[in-house]
């Protein structure tokens, strides 16, 4: 007789402090995905190229505060005096179709879903910091990619290193490198959580 398991999605968690590679690394893992991004709420207003429903889903604030109020979103933020948020629904759907999900959200987006009120969210969750080699590299990352004036760059580094702080609260830690060893470490752990016992159900 042949075994066959299944399993539910596994939600990746993923956060870093701005210029720590994140984006790159996501970047690098989208051809061949074998997995779903999320795709979050937002009410600020789209930049240009953005598409609604791929990059954002753009809302407007009575839309968004609805949802709020009605607790639609696994996680949600304000940020420059804009909202953001994640809508529970279609992570959930995903979720128990097992279909891995792979949201990319800051130290406080990740507490709210590590403490989310439902058992099956949390024992989904596979959460990753990607930490930069140090301060002094994050520095020359951020000046390398010349989109901050310098006094936007302190304040950056002056969040990172509060950010970075959050690193033993994650389930993995991966110490930035080259392109191609973040991916390398990052399709690593993909693996080992979709072969842990735990989350396995023979069919």
């Amino acid at each position: 007789m042949k075994l066959e398991f299944r399993r539910r999605g596994i939600l990746f968690v993923v956060s870093a402090p701005s210029g720590a590679g994140k984006s790159t690394l996501l970047n690098a893992l989208r051809p061949g995905a074998d997995f779903v991004y999320s795709v979050s709420c937002t009410t600020r207003v789209p930049r240009p190229g953005e598409i609604d429903g791929e990059d954002y889903h753009f809302l407007s604030a009575e839309d968004f505060a609805r949802k709020l109020a009605a607790a639609e979103f696994l996680e949600s933020a304000e940020v420059h005096g804009n909202h953001y948020g994640t809508l529970r629904a279609v992570v959930s759907e995903q979720l128990a179709a097992g279909v891995d999900v792979l949201i990319d959200i800051d130290v406080q987006g990740a507490r709210q879903i590590r403490g989310d009120a439902r058992t099956d969210i949390r024992a989904s969750i596979a959460d990753i910091f990607i930490m930069p080699p140090s301060l002094d590299e994050l520095r020359h990352r951020l000046v390398k990619r010349g989109t901050e004036t310098p006094e936007q760059i302190e304040v950056r580094l002056t969040n990172a290193a509060t950010e970075m702080e959050a690193w033993r609260d994650y389930r993995y830690t991966l110490v930035s490198g080259s392109v191609e060893e973040d991916l390398q470490k990052f399709r690593a752990i993909m693996r080992a959580e979709r072969y842990l016992s735990r989350r396995m159900i023979l069919a």
